[in-house]
């Protein structure tokens, strides 16, 4: 029985040796084709002001002109990671399981040194800017973007984001191939798309399905805050391992999804795919760029999706829209004058039917940004106007965590890098410098190390240094465990006879 449950997996997130990938594409436009304007920077455009495009599609729903327009500009993600396999196994294990399923075996013999992963991106800017999704560079150290071309470029993370599981790429490049966003929200059910990608790394491969569902939430990106967000645009189109950060496109060439994840019991395509659709992405992704993390925007309620059952237990008159089981101290809600027991029915006149949906809906703005909300309440319909709050129910932009440094036997610790974090797996930390003018001089450390682990405690901030050290100096000797940048791990006693 339950080898026949329903497994779902992110589409090659990080494969050691697994070498798949994604290909590319470009923005179509009708024949003859003229040389397109480099744009400097991706342009937001996730509501209603997305491209719209006079091209038809020709009698016959011919896909050529489509396919060739946007492979140029899907490329090929490669990865590198500097932990020992045993560990980077023990790190994947269960995704892999997941996500392989029966053919979890064949990715458990790697070589020494490290392991490799591969998936895809689009390019969406001219000079260099590229989406992808998170799990393909997630604790990368290395990262290449290889062209259709064949052109090959060291990439570096712009910023990423695990709730959306989408991340932003820089190369050093002009004049790329780029594709346009489209817009997502006019998507229909039964609409012809094409999925391009590098499967298994069979390169610049393109796909055909149909558009079969909007606003699917499968469960993949759970997350400990509860900040995972996944309103997925669900397709046949074939997707496999490889695809991960590819692209979605209309028949007219234009970005509508990232490819993403597929439901399967084997981890190979069984005719359901799922891609995140644009009119999110790009608000993202425009977020990375100007704040290197998401702004992400809160009503502030607890909600459930109105079914019969709710329905009968409730008393409600309807099964549409979301229901209110709950708000937040401080809110946005609480302030726009919305109460338990309220079904929202639409967000600036989307309606809104599933949590996913309405989810979706607000995430697409920051705090500050109003917001229009309809409810319903007993037997009366209302609108309300809500200023939208962030995670510390405030408007203001939220910051990349900064951690102060501390000053500890003359030498400086200090917090550990976003990349370095990512670059080195690791989740924590406390960097340390200014050894050779301190007391730490005898015990062998170079400046950079990063201190992990002090006996068996593990260190996350530069406050932990200081603290655990302190309650040991009367205990004898301490073991101070961590990883130098370039991934050398070392031991240093401190205190030992």
């Amino acid at each position: 029985m339950q080898a026949k449950q329903m497994m779902l997996g992110l589409l090659g997130s990080a494969i050691l040796g697994g070498g798949v990938a994604v290909g590319g594409y470009k923005l179509l436009e009708p024949a003859p084709v003229a040389p397109q304007a480099v744009a400097a920077n991706p342009q937001v455009r996730y509501t209603s002001e997305m491209r719209s495009t006079p091209y038809v599609v020709p009698e016959g729903l011919n896909f050529v002109a489509a396919a060739a327009a946007v492979t140029p500009a899907v490329v090929h993600v490669m990865t590198e990671y500097a932990a020992e396999p045993a560990q980077r196994q023990q790190q994947m294990d269960p995704f892999l399981r997941q996500f392989f399923g029966d053919q979890f075996d064949q990715f458990q013999q790697q070589p020494r040194g490290g392991g490799q992963g591969s998936g895809s991106g689009v390019i969406i800017a001219a000079n260099g800017y590229i989406v992808t999704n998170n799990h393909v560079i997630d604790k990368a150290s290395k990262i290449e973007v290889v062209l259709d071309d064949k052109r090959k470029f060291d990439a570096e993370l712009v910023g990423a984001d695990p709730n959306t599981d989408l991340a932003v790429l820089k190369v050093k490049a002009d004049n790329l191939p780029f594709v346009k966003y489209g817009n997502s929200d006019d998507v229909k059910v039964g609409q012809w798309v094409l999925a391009v990608g590098n499967p298994f790394n069979l390169n610049s491969t393109v796909t055909a399905g149909i558009i079969s569902a909007k606003g699917r939430n499968i469960g993949i990106l759970n997350r400990k805050d509860n900040m995972g967000l996944e309103s997925f645009i669900q397709t046949d189109a074939v997707v496999n391992p490889g695809n991960s950060g590819g692209a979605l496109v209309n028949l007219n060439g234009d970005l509508i999804g990232i490819n993403s994840a597929i439901a399967s019991h084997t981890g190979s395509y069984e005719g359901y795919s799922f891609a995140i659709p644009s009119s999110l992405a790009s608000k993202v992704v425009d977020d990375l760029l100007k704040y290197k993390v998401v702004q992400r925007a809160l009503l502030g309620v607890q909600i459930q999706e109105v079914d019969a059952k709710l329905a009968s237990e409730k008393k409600l008159n309807t099964l549409n829209g979301v229901y209110v089981q709950g708000l937040s101290e401080n809110s946005a809600a609480a302030a726009a004058g919305l109460k338990t027991g309220d079904i929202i029915t639409q967000i600036n006149g989307v309606n809104v039917n599933t949590s996913s949906q309405l989810q979706e809906q607000v995430a697409r703005f920051r705090p500050g940004d109003k917001i229009k909300v309809s409810y319903l309440r007993g037997g009366s319909t209302g609108t309300t106007e809500a200023i939208l709050r962030n995670s510390t129910g405030t408007t203001g932009v939220v910051r990349e965590n900064v951690v102060a440094s501390i000053k500890y036997e003359g030498a400086t610790i200090s917090a550990v890098p976003a990349r370095d974090l990512a670059k080195l797996g690791l989740e924590g930390g406390a960097k340390i410098t200014g050894i050779k003018g301190s007391n730490l001089r005898e015990t062998g450390m170079a400046d950079g190390f990063i201190i992990t682990r002090i006996d068996k405690t593990q260190v996350t901030k530069p406050s932990d240094v200081k603290n655990i050290l302190d309650q040991a100096r009367n205990g004898g000797g301490v073991l101070v465990e961590g990883v130098y940048p370039d991934g050398r791990k070392a031991y240093y006693p401190i205190g030992a006879e």
